[in-house]
Parts: C-alpha cells; structure tokens; sequence
C-alpha cells in the first residue's frame, strides 16, 4: 500500500523526444504519470517543481491518485530526475570498506569535493569515456535531493530539508583524480560522469534510508555489494556540515560516498572501456544502467 506523500518523480521525453517533461511512476517500471498534462500549471524544470514545495508535491499526488494521463513505460525516455541543479556535493571516502581497500585512514570529518551539473546524464544515457583518461571508474552512490532550503541545518531537523533520493553512478577519472596533479574536480566532472536515476523517490516512500542494499556490476560482473547501513557519516551528519559552508537549496544533490569494489583498488585495477556497460542500483531506489562509448 502506498503511504501518503510517497511518490517516484521523473523527468522525461516522448518517444518522438520534445520538451522535457515531469512525470510520476506509478511504480518502479511501470507507466508513468504525465504530470506536465494533468497539472499543467506545475514548471516542467525539477528543481522549479521543488523550489514550489507543498503545493508541487500535493499537486503531483493529485495527479498519481486520479487514474489519468497515464503513458506506457516504453513511450517515455527517462531523463535524469534533476538535470539543472545549483549543486552537486560529494562526499570521498565515507564508507568504511571503501577506507580498507585503499588503506586510507577513516575521515573524522566528511571529505567534501564536487562536480558541474554539466556532468548529469539520465538513467540510461551513454557515458562518454574521454579521450584525456584511460583510468575511468566506477562507483555507485546514494544520492539525496534537496527539497528545503536551510543553511546551519541542526542534525536534528536535517532531513526535514530532504525530499528524497536517487541513484547516482560517480564515474571517476582515476588517472587525473589520483595523478596528474591530483585534480579532483577534474577527474571527477567530464561531461557524462554523473548519471542519475531512475527516479527522484520521495523519502516517505523509503523505510530506512540507511539500510539498503548498494550494488553495482559491470557486463554482469558483481563489483560492489554493500549496504548503506556501513556509511561513516549520515545524512543529518552531512547536511549539518554542509550547510556549516553553503547555503543548500531545492533540487541540490547530495552524493554519499561508494562502498568498497571499484576498479582502481583491484589487483590488478580495472577500468571501464568503450562497449562496456555498467549497472548501479540500490533497494526500493531503482537501477540505472549506463553504456560506455
């Protein structure tokens, strides 16, 4: 039984593909609300939709409980849920297997870095492997949306500026994050190495957002297999700390940090080439699968 307020938001196009539009999926795979049609005074941006708050979100549940502007799940191409964002925070090294595998001591403090919103692609959109690097990682991250805007957030009351959470896929250039500098921003933010999705799922929808299975594969190979339960710091922890720098405001996206199994600590390392295709996907979130070109 749906709870109240719970809802899996998405942004995506026609077949025919035309202006980008806001949706709801009824559930994960299935059709899909259009809610640009059924409420069409809503903004069809994400983060327009957020910044309008109560009213978006009981507009939307108008919408998803009417029966109507359905469209099947094959007519729609998903976009990234948030495509224009103000920000997009990261969080290094906040898994403690992630720690072990690189012989890193575990951070008393989050380790905070980002990337350019130019850097976001949809579920399932090719990455670009740059002709600049030939080290390009994976690492599956929950990502939280901001939904509230808030700077010094209490621990307290944190995830009262959350609406909910995606899937994120940190494609990482190692080779520039680890080397040539140790540029981590630019290791970290070459066009398509932030793909997002499926759905923007609102936080009534999840149970325990600290207790979910994080996987991610590689042409079908098991790479990482965690759970967000071993995350070093939560999210109230990282939105007090956060907002301690930069105001956060709706639509800002909040990628976690990875577990334990990305390429570069293998023996021997392994990294992503062109044709490979890679699936991250977290319990009750969803899965996004990206091709490598």
């Amino acid at each position: 039984m749906r709870l109240p307020g719970a809802m899996r938001l998405v942004r995506f196009r026609g077949a025919a593909g035309g202006e980008a539009r806001l949706g709801l999926e009824e559930a994960a795979g299935g059709s899909v609300v259009d809610l640009s049609v059924a409420e069409p005074a809503l903004p069809r941006s994400m983060r327009a939709f957020l910044e309008s708050g109560q009213h978006g979100l009981a507009a939307a549940q108008r919408a998803l409980e009417s029966g109507r502007q359905r469209l099947p799940r094959d007519s729609v191409r998903l976009l990234a849920p948030v495509g224009d964002p103000e920000k997009v925070i990261c969080v290094g090294l906040n898994y403690r297997d992630h720690c072990l595998e690189q012989n890193a001591k575990v951070p008393k403090e989050p380790i905070i870095f980002n990337k350019f919103p130019s850097a976001i692609i949809g579920p399932f959109d090719d990455i670009v492997h740059p002709e600049e690097s030939s080290e390009v990682d994976w690492e599956v991250e929950l990502a939280a949306v901001i939904g509230k805007k808030g700077r010094h957030i209490e621990e307290s009351s944190a995830m009262e500026h959350v609406v909910g959470f995606t899937v994120a896929n940190d494609v990482s250039a190692r080779d520039w994050q680890l080397r040539n500098g140790r540029q981590w921003l630019l290791g970290k933010t070459f066009d398509t190495f932030c793909p997002l999705g499926p759905a923007l799922v609102t936080k009534d929808a999840v149970a325990d957002v600290h207790n979910l299975s994080i996987r991610c594969s590689v042409n079908g190979r098991p790479m990482q297999d965690s759970s967000t339960s071993h995350l070093i710091f939560r999210l109230p922890q990282l939105i007090a700390w956060v907002s301690r720098f930069v105001t956060l405001v709706p639509g800002d996206i909040l990628l976690t940090g990875t577990p334990a199994g990305v390429g570069f600590f293998r023996k021997p390392p392994v990294f992503l080439k062109r044709g490979d295709e890679v699936r991250c996907e977290i319990e009750e979130l969803g899965a996004i699968c990206n091709k490598v070109v």
